[in-house]
């Protein structure tokens, strides 16, 4: 049970790792699509790189971040039936939604879309505008990086389950301490979110 563990830290730290760094990715969206507003409103110009760009960075945003929410439990839930179960039958629900659902679907998503990239790549295909970007491969690759990323992050959240239901006392703890130090960030970002409001 304690490479369990292992795994799914060393999964954690490096979605985490991936996470942050990608997270930079919508500072550059953001100021990308201010300076295209202020140009197409002020100075009449418009640039279809750049809403090309706009675009690759919302999926630089999904692909590399999807992974770092899950494994974080900062996704949505809406959870009418489920919040009010035990502790135990939400663990066993969380795995059979990985393994019959998440881990499934990821790799069929993998498996068309590593395909649908290579093509990309061997054509060097490019933007279908004349003035928009090249090396459409690129971003194409991004959708089988990033779902292989969310299938490691249910892997490690489907080890953590298994540890917390038939692990030994302190494995139990350890990963129950940091799933439950994770929920309280949550809140403590939701509760200052709403304050600024």
């Amino acid at each position: 049970m304690e490479i369990l563990t292992r795994i799914s830290d060393w999964i954690d730290w490096l979605l985490t790792r991936v996470g942050k760094i990608a997270a930079w990715a919508g500072v550059i969206l953001v100021a990308v699509t201010i300076f295209d507003v202020i140009t197409r409103r002020f100075f009449v110009l418009g640039s279809t790189k750049l809403q090309e760009f706009e675009w690759h960075m919302h999926v630089v945003l999904f692909g590399f971040l999807i992974g770092y929410a899950y494994i974080k439990d900062a996704h949505v839930r809406i959870d009418l039936v489920r919040e009010r179960l035990s502790n135990r039958t939400q663990w066993w629900i969380e795995i059979a939604g990985c393994l019959l659902f998440l881990l499934p679907y990821s790799a069929l998503i993998i498996y068309f879309s590593y395909d649908f990239a290579v093509r990309s790549f061997v054509v060097s295909e490019i933007s279908a505008s004349a003035t928009g970007l090249s090396y459409r491969w690129i971003i194409k690759s991004v959708i089988p990086i990033g779902f292989s990323l969310l299938a490691l992050a249910g892997i490690a959240v489907v080890f953590r389950k298994l540890v917390e239901l038939f692990g030994p006392p302190e494995l139990r703890a350890k990963v129950y301490d940091v799933e439950e130090a994770e929920a309280e960030r949550q809140v403590e970002a939701t509760v200052e979110q709403d304050g600024r409001h």
